[in-house]
């Protein structure tokens, strides 16, 4: 008999039961196979059978699947998953995923970022069931998606205590910003070419929680949420942060921003408020979200 699961409904109902953050007292997880998931970003995906040879083709998801308890459950990840360090990593491609080479470590759940290459529902008709997980645009999508998983691999009740306790972190780090604070101005870079983001995006809704002004939001493209800026631009604006989440992919440092023409100038460089976040956490929108923000905060409420 099918057992369908409404994703909101369930969730909802698991978040209302969580009130903790220890996860001594995560809710118990209660799914039963076959089960019919109806979930945001998928559509209705069947389980039969609780997976126990997992692939992620995405490092977020990695990331989740590991959180929610279900690491031993995956067998292979994709070659740019590197969190955390006892994931299966393979030479699986998540950009160019190859559906032979799938379908050859006989997985019985996929998760993807993107449907790229068709992949889904070759996937599909190979009878593997598939959950597409994409870039979250909000928080609730983060969170949305770490549910998602954890129902898919009979961890609904560790990925519930999970949320709950991302949302209490993220707000007990939230209390600790003043009023005075909130009218501080950053740049956020994606890359020594100026790339930015804007308010609208999941990295800039981050910093809008941490009360900060995004200098990008007024920049040429912004309407794109992830404008090209110019050092003119950033040296005129003279923000108060400056976030660079391009330590590894370009070798960016607080030191090395500093030689720039002008930017010895501005006063997040004369004042240490130029902080180097690790690349793939400010790239990813999953468990270590938390950790992305407190460090926002913390910079921000230094003294």
């Amino acid at each position: 008999m099918k057992k369908k699961l409404i994703l909101l409904a369930i969730s909802v109902s698991l978040l209302a039961a969580c009130t903790t953050s220890k996860k001594a007292d995560y809710p118990a997880n209660t799914v039963k196979y076959p089960v019919t998931m109806s979930t945001k970003f998928s559509g209705q995906v069947r389980i039969d059978k609780e997976p126990q040879r997992i692939i992620s083709l995405s490092p977020t998801a990695t990331e989740a699947l590991f959180a929610v308890g279900a690491g031993d459950q995956v067998i292979a990840v994709d070659d740019q998953s590197n969190y955390p360090d006892d994931a299966p990593k393979s030479d699986l491609s998540g950009y160019t995923p190859n559906v032979e080479a799938i379908l050859a470590k006989k997985p019985d759940l996929v998760i993807v970022s993107n449907d790229i290459n068709n992949i889904v529902a070759s996937l599909r008709a190979a009878k593997v069931p598939v959950l597409i997980e994409p870039a979250a645009k909000t928080l609730d999508d983060a969170y949305f998606q770490i549910l998602e998983i954890g129902i898919a691999t009979a961890h609904d009740g560790d990925s519930t205590g999970l949320v709950n306790q991302m949302k209490q972190d993220i707000t007990d780090a939230q209390a600790k910003i003043s009023s005075s604070e909130k009218k501080l101005s950053f740049y956020h870079e994606l890359d020594n070419t100026y790339y930015s983001v804007t308010s609208d995006t999941f990295l800039g809704a981050l910093y809008k929680m941490a009360g900060l002004k995004n200098i990008a939001d007024a920049a040429p493209g912004a309407d794109s949420g992830y404008p090209q800026l110019s050092a003119e631009y950033i040296v005129k604006a003279n923000p108060d942060f400056i976030f660079l989440a391009d330590t590894k992919c370009c070798s960016v440092t607080a030191a090395s921003l500093k030689d720039r023409p002008g930017f010895a100038a501005l006063d997040a460089v004369k004042n240490g408020k130029v902080i180097e976040l690790d690349d793939d956490v400010a790239s990813r929108w999953g468990p270590r979200t938390v950790e992305l923000f407190k460090q926002i905060v913390d910079a921000v409420t230094a003294k």
